[in-house]
This record gives structure tokens, sequence and C-alpha cells, in this order.
């Protein structure tokens, strides 16, 4: 295998790693209100009641808060749908770079800008909607560990441009 394969392959794997995570994070707002009460009742049946009462407690909070919300105001939950919505979108531009991944270089560069943008909105945004320091984190961990594939992937799509030779005058650029 050559190292322009090679590395186009390795470039297709992280991105379809990341659309893989974008999508399954975006899939899992839809079902919100029952994904809170299995995760309740698996946490209960693992016994973390006991030994991470702070999880919880903040666990039981949110869904009492859904639940509540799903009874009576149940457009209110319309916003994660579009925040599903936003993700799946979001995981169909990737498929730019996995087709041209140099002439695309640049999708990947707004996914790292946007995984920098959850540090920010996350430390501000937690506190003003009361949400604990620990799960701010949690949020955190998705800009620091959806980074990480796309940096692999920028890396070796600056090495697939150096081995891509410029196209000759009057002739046009074929795509990966």
């Amino acid at each position: 295998m050559s190292d322009r394969a090679a590395l186009l392959k390795g470039i297709r794997t992280w991105l379809a790693v990341f659309v893989v995570c974008l999508v399954l994070s975006g899939a899992t707002a839809f079902p919100l209100v029952h994904e809170l009460r299995w995760t309740e009742d698996l946490l209960r049946a693992l016994s973390v009641p006991q030994h991470l009462p702070g999880l919880m407690d903040w666990i039981e909070r949110v869904r009492q808060g859904l639940d509540a919300t799903d009874a009576e105001y149940p457009f209110v939950l319309y916003g994660t749908d579009w925040l599903a919505f936003a993700h799946l979108v979001i995981a169909v531009a990737f498929y730019g770079p996995y087709r041209d991944p140099v002439r695309n270089i640049w999708v990947v560069e707004f996914g790292m800008i946007a995984c920098a943008g959850i540090v920010p909105l996350a430390l501000i945004c937690g506190p003003v909607r009361g949400i604990p320091f620990w799960w701010t984190l949690i949020d955190i961990s998705f800009g620091v560990f959806g980074v990480i594939p796309l940096y692999a992937v920028c890396r070796r799509i600056k090495r697939l441009e150096a081995l891509t030779p410029p196209p000759q005058p009057g002739t046009s650029a074929v795509a990966v």
C-alpha cells in the first residue's frame, strides 16, 4: 500500500469514527425522556445511589424536570429535536473531507473550532443554568475527545497534501 493510500485510509477511518460518534450523540437527543428513565433504572440496578449519591441526585432531578416538562410543556423538548438534527447535519458535512480530504480540510478545521467552542460554552452556560461543575466537565469532555480524531485527520490531510502533486496548468483537479 502506498503512503498516499495509507494516509487516505487513515483519514477515512478517523472520519468514520468521528461521524458515528456525532450521529450517536445526536440521535440520543430524540428519546431524551425515555433514555433518562432507563438510565435511572440502570443506575439503581447497579447500586450507584450507594456509591455516587451526588450523581444519582442529579439524574433524579433532571428526570423529574424532563417528566414535568414533557407532561406540561412538551413543545420545549422540540429544542432537543433540533439539537439532534444539528448533529446529523454536521455529520453529513464530513462527507466532503471523506471524499476529497485536501480540498475539504476546512470542514475538519471547522469541527476542531466547534470542539474548542464547547469549553467556554459549558463554562459560561453551565453555571447560569445551574449545572453542577462535575457535569460541566463531562460536557467539556465531548469537545476534548471530539478534537482528537479531528486533529489526527488534519495532520494526515496535510501530509497527504504534501504528497499530492499540484494540478498542471490547463487540467482540472480530480477528486480523490
